[in-house]
């Protein structure tokens, strides 16, 4: 692994990437029958913390 600013990732921006990954891993979990148990509000839930996590990366790399 390099060192190198380039492939060097933010906190922030990696929180976004791993709650956005899980938001669609439960969601196509859920969609496929595997997850039935799960309410739609956690989906929802999980969506709206991708959204917030993804704003704030976003206001933080600035």
């Amino acid at each position: 692994m390099t060192n190198s600013p380039r492939f060097q990732m933010r906190l922030s921006t990696r929180i976004f990437w791993t709650i956005l990954g899980i938001t669609l891993l439960v969601w196509i979990l859920r969609g496929v029958g595997l997850l039935t148990f799960i309410p739609g509000a956690i989906i929802w839930i999980l969506i709206l913390l991708s959204f917030v996590a993804g704003i704030l990366s976003t206001l933080l790399r600035r």
